[in-house]
């Protein structure tokens, strides 16, 4: 298992579907292009925005196992897959991802302990998950913000860093002073941190961070890994893409994963906007037009701003 997770960006995939319901692996294909020509590190497949807590076991192995596939060993694959309550049948989730040949697995941090229980019975939970897989399996965390958001304390990261096992943590907390926290913990262990959130993706960035893992990555991929590039080298543009970033990333409040599929339509990678999360009616007129003006004002930031 390829166990070097280059810095940069990895973007949270979509899953197109067809009109009746099924996977699109066409579009699918499509997707998995685009994003390696934007210049990402890796991708996040069986994910939230995978809508996998609306897939079937069967469908996130062989979604995984697709990507995995269709990348041609140009970047690395990560994916996540396990909705279950149980601990047993968490791990008989993640085994069967990582059966694919993705180079991690994920775990979802709410996966290991209800909302009101407490940390010593997630890391509790979290050992007896660790002894249901192999020990040279790559693994990593994901602060899911679905059915809660359970965000890892520093403390725990850092027993998390030490055992060796953990490479990628996508970091959900939209907080640089826990970023911060975190950072200083992990430093000199091969965990990586990338975080989720525009708003505090630069500072997280000086500050050490490793890149971005988010879902505007699904608009704008190239402009995150210009950022993430480029940051030290032009620190005014940085700067100022990074504010767009910003609010250009408001659009999530809109109807996701929806827009974004809408978005992946315009440009010709998607044939329908299909999700098994939201009703595509959701997506109005009014808001397909905010979609289209974000992709042109994109456009003007690429050509006017970065050149």
């Amino acid at each position: 298992m390829k166990k070097n997770f280059d810095n940069g960006v990895w973007p949270v995939m979509l899953t197109p579907f067809t009109e009746d319901n099924k996977v699109d692996y066409e579009s699918l294909e499509k997707l998995v292009n685009w994003y390696i020509e934007s210049g990402v590190a890796g991708l996040f497949a069986d994910c939230q925005s995978s809508e996998m807590f609306f897939l079937s076991l069967e469908e996130r192995v062989e979604i995984a196992r697709f990507i995995k596939e269709k990348t041609a060993g140009r970047v690395p694959v990560i994916a996540s897959g396990h909705i279950s309550d149980k601990i047993e049948d968490q791990a008989e989730e993640l085994n069967a991802v990582a059966k694919t040949g993705v180079d991690a697995v994920i775990l979802l941090s709410n996966r290991l302990a209800a909302e009101d229980e407490s940390d010593e019975i997630w890391l509790e939970n979290l050992k007896k998950l660790l002894s249901l897989l192999p020990e040279d399996l790559a693994l990593g965390f994901y602060e899911c913000p679905y059915p809660y958001k359970r965000i890892i304390s520093p403390e725990l990261l850092e027993w998390c860093a030490k055992t060796g096992r953990f490479y990628f943590i996508k970091d959900t907390s939209c907080d640089i002073h826990n970023i911060e926290a975190k950072l200083e913990k992990i430093r000199g262990t091969h965990l990586k941190l990338f975080n989720a959130n525009s708003s505090t993706l630069l500072e997280s960035l000086q500050k050490g961070g490793n890149g971005f893992s988010g879902v505007m990555a699904n608009f704008h991929a190239d402009l995150y890994v210009w950022l993430c590039e480029n940051y030290e080298t032009y620190p005014d543009k940085a700067r100022l893409v990074a504010d767009f970033l910003t609010v250009a990333s408001m659009i999530e409040r809109q109807v996701y994963p929806v827009n974004a599929k809408y978005h992946q339509k315009k440009i010709g990678n998607f044939v329908s906007i299909y999700t098994r999360t939201k009703p595509m009616c959701l997506l109005n007129e009014t808001a397909q037009l905010e979609v289209e003006q974000l992709s042109r004002i994109t456009e003007f930031m690429k050509k006017e701003i970065l050149l």
